[in-house]
């Protein structure tokens, strides 16, 4: 049985998320907010909400990525990225369900392929959603 991950308080654009990207303005903190962008523009449904210390994109309170600044990396994460396809190899991580994608400034990063993986956890989502 697939585990859809809610959120009770999403909003289309919370203020909480935009203080945390403001807040982290050095290399790390840029790249949060380039991929979460990213996010945002996956479709107009798209709502997020800041838990557990970091940005998370919704859909209809279920969520589908998020990302979080370390002090040497970002993580680009996926609430059902064990069940995503990745050709690139990029996805980390050996849970049950999540998976994330570790960037770390000055290494490069198939972007096409992380572009990709963001829209496929939006439209897997939908389709899980759909499903119920």
């Amino acid at each position: 049985m697939d585990r859809i991950f809610r959120l009770s308080r999403t909003l289309k654009r919370d203020p909480a998320v935009e203080r945390w990207l403001d807040e982290h303005t050095d290399e790390l903190g840029r790249l949060a907010r380039r991929w979460f962008e990213v996010m945002r523009r996956c479709g107009g449904d798209v709502r997020e909400e800041f838990h557990d210390g970091c940005p998370v994109a919704c859909v209809a309170g279920a969520a589908f990525g998020y990302v979080n600044a370390f002090s040497a990396h970002v993580n680009v994460g996926f609430y059902q990225g064990a069940a995503l396809p990745d050709p690139a190899g990029l996805l980390e991580g050996t849970g049950k369900f999540m998976r994330h994608v570790k960037l770390r400034p000055g290494r490069e990063v198939n972007e096409a392929a992380l572009a990709t993986l963001i829209e496929t956890a939006y439209r897997d989502l939908k389709r899980r959603l759909k499903a119920e």
